[in-house]
């Protein structure tokens, strides 16, 4: 009888559990579906289109793997402006702009409740309205002509004697987007680090003190910072990823492509080839290098900051 008992006790049981499994399903199917159509496939097909020939008016041709080695040994643009331009720009803006974040958020926390907000709101800002800002201030800030703001304030200074065309002046290009890039990284990931360190357990800081923790800069490195690496890294991620897809700057401030392919990045080379020269099938495959360069760094920067079991 005991055992005819649990038998009827394990079977409710069951079917309890393949309910909640349904209503689970249920919960992530939306963002399935929206992962589905938005990401994965747009993904696949391009990594299908990227071993075609594919104009955007003909049927797809297949080619194989000429459009790789295409891109490694003929596309000299590629290879002599676009990737080194785009690996200096996502070391200075994403490292840069990640240490910056960091730094910022750490300071803005040893603030009091209202001016914590008000300065956090005006750093975060630019990542909102880059577009605009680009068109508006820094088009006025670097006109090549005494009206614009930096020439004007280097000539009444006297360190130049003539206004400096900024913007077509390929020694100055890439700095200037490098520039308006950092301006513009205080974004999600600043303030998931601003929620990281406002979370830390305070109790740690007053047993660290005991320990003879006694400064601020012990109490950032030797508390803060392990206690916030799940921040750390989704800010570290976001920051690789903005890095690399952050072609918008240089387009707004030149055109595509840039003066003497000065400020020219990978995403400027995929518009190029792809919505200006409809060479699709190209253009799908540097988006896919472009894939796997941001997963090769996304990877290193998981392995930096994910903690490793001892044992």
């Amino acid at each position: 009888m005991s055992e005819q008992a649990t038998k009827k006790a394990v079977k409710p049981n069951k079917i309890a559990k393949r309910n909640n499994n349904k209503n689970g399903y249920l919960f992530v199917a939306p963002y399935a579906l929206v992962f589905l159509i938005f990401i994965l496939v747009p993904v696949l097909l391009a990594v299908i289109l990227s071993f075609t020939n594919f104009n955007a008016i003909e049927f797809p041709s297949w080619v194989g793997f000429l459009n790789y080695i295409t891109l490694i040994t003929s596309d000299e643009v590629f290879m002599q402006y676009v990737l080194p331009n785009t690996v200096v720009y996502a070391v200075v803006v994403g490292i840069g702009g990640y240490i910056l974040s960091f730094v910022l958020a750490w300071a803005l926390c040893n603030l009091s409740k209202l001016p914590r907000t008000i300065f956090a709101l005006i750093l975060y800002s630019p990542s909102m309205t880059t577009g605009v800002a680009m068109t508006v201030l820094w088009k006025v800030i670097f006109s090549g002509d005494q009206t614009g703001l930096l020439n004007s304030w280097l000539m009444s200074l006297g360190v130049i004697t003539d206004p400096i065309i900024w913007l077509v002046n390929t020694n100055y290009l890439l700095p200037i987007v490098i520039i308006i890039g950092l301006w513009s990284s205080m974004g999600i990931g600043f303030l998931s680090m601003i929620a990281g360190i406002l979370n830390s357990d305070e109790s740690l800081y007053e047993a660290a003190a005991i320990d003879g923790v006694h400064n601020r800069f012990q109490e950032m490195i030797y508390i803060t910072i392990p206690q916030m690496k799940p921040q750390m890294l989704f800010a570290a991620v976001m920051a690789i990823v903005n890095a690399f897809q952050n072609g918008l700057i240089s387009t707004l401030l030149t055109g595509n492509p840039s003066p003497g392919y000065a400020a020219q990045l990978i995403v400027n080379h995929i518009e190029d080839y792809g919505f200006q020269r409809y060479e699709m099938g190209y253009a799908a495959a540097v988006s896919v290098v472009l894939l796997l360069i941001v997963q090769l760094f996304s990877k290193g920067a998981n392995s930096l900051l994910t903690e490793k079991d001892e044992f």
